[in-house]
């Protein structure tokens, strides 16, 4: 491909992610792959070259675009190189137009920015929400140590915070190390699994991951469990928790037990759960903005209207939970957002109508004092952004 074919790919591209975010569609990933295997004449040069383009351009526009040339045009106007791509050539984009207009640049839509405000970002907090990420693998403790896992992958460092976090080169295929193929890592930002840390698991314990998705917290639940106990991985979504057996296989964890919940019984379907759980943990469905580094179309997602329903949500799990705490016990409430409507002002609301529940110190090794819990946020955590809370069940 051209230069300018590249350029092109890009838009077309584009245009499909911002009909997929105003619609509900595929993730940005998922249609890049589609688009490609449809396009087999494309080298890896020319997609990681479009790649490189469409995510430069979604992380530069904070409302959603009108469409992918404006997306594009937007990463033009710093970029003399790039806008000299817009030449009319064949396979390129067309020459651009006198007064053609580019979408805005920001940091996400006004009334995103204005919320993420009052939950007591600041400027540069905001800014660093649509950095690129790194890529952090946890340490299975049952299978290695990480000075031996920092000393089998080139470029490997210990991640700044988490006793068994490894931050690796951009880019490093993890699936394609034989440490992994035998169950020795996992690839789970340090932020996740600094939280998880939050439900201080023990040997002999029964816990609950009340919402464990593909099991990332789960399998760091099990670990520290050393195999001993009950571990109970529940979610509504069977595609997604179907995928946590082979990577319990894989880590050798033989302690979990799934169960796939049907909405709106979850209580009815966990009965014989009631009272005995030492620790449930929620990694509740959020609107993700702590998670923009890794997919920052989502920012083109979330409505006002969304963000409601998400809520509700977070607030039935934390009452779901109550029930299945045993007394003395606690929940472990997480959610990947810095939105305080659904962190630290989720919690106080859960306490106002559960008064005999404490909020428990954490003493994790990131993150500061926010509201009943904890913050980490990418610009001093160096992780994806999350709230946690530990609420300690009347005795």
């Amino acid at each position: 491909m051209t230069p300018s074919a590249r350029v092109q790919a890009a838009i077309e591209l584009l245009d499909a992610i911002i009909v997929a975010a105003r619609d509900s569609g595929a993730a940005a990933d998922t249609l890049i792959a589609r688009y490609f295997a449809d396009r087999r004449y494309a080298g890896s040069k020319d997609r990681r070259a479009v790649r490189e383009l469409v995510y430069a351009a979604i992380r530069r526009a904070g409302e959603r675009p009108a469409t992918g040339r404006a997306a594009m045009l937007a990463l033009a106007a710093g970029d003399p190189v790039l806008r000299a791509l817009f030449d009319g050539s064949p396979h390129g984009p067309a020459a651009i137009g006198p007064s053609e207009p580019a979408a805005m640049a920001g940091v996400a839509p006004a009334w995103l920015v204005d919320r993420l405000l009052a939950s007591g970002l600041d400027e540069d907090e905001l800014g660093a929400l649509i950095d690129r990420a790194p890529l952090d693998i946890r340490v299975n403790r049952a299978r290695a140590d990480r000075a031996a896992v920092i000393a089998a992958i080139d470029g490997a460092t210990a991640s700044p915070h988490a006793p068994d976090g490894v931050r690796l080169p951009s880019g490093t295929n993890v699936e394609a190390l034989d440490l992994w193929a035998g169950g020795a890592i996992e690839v789970q930002d340090e932020g996740s699994q600094i939280v998880t840390m939050a439900a201080a698991a023990a040997p002999g314990m029964a816990v609950i991951d009340l919402c464990a998705g593909a099991g990332g917290k789960t399998l760091a639940l099990a670990a520290a469990m050393a195999g001993q106990g009950r571990l109970l991985a529940c979610d509504i979504d069977r595609n997604r928790l179907a995928r946590l057996a082979p990577r319990a296989a894989r880590a050798g964890a033989c302690n979990i037990e799934t169960r796939l919940l049907d909405p709106g019984n979850e209580a009815a379907a966990l009965a014989d759960w009631q009272g005995r759980a030492d620790v449930v943990l929620i990694d509740a469905p959020c609107s993700g903005t702590g998670t923009w580094r890794r997919n920052p179309e989502a920012r083109w997602r979330l409505t006002p209207a969304r963000l409601e329903r998400l809520m509700s949500t977070q607030a039935m799990l934390l009452a779901l939970a109550a029930t299945l705490v045993k007394p003395g016990g606690a929940i472990v409430y997480i959610v990947c957002s810095l939105l305080d409507a659904e962190g630290a002002g989720q919690v106080a609301h859960f306490i106002e109508g559960h008064p005999d529940w404490r909020p428990a110190p954490l003493a994790l090794p990131a993150g500061r004092a926010h509201g009943p819990g904890m913050r980490l946020t990418p610009a001093r955590d160096s992780t994806d952004g999350f709230f946690v809370a530990r609420l300690t069940a009347p005795c």
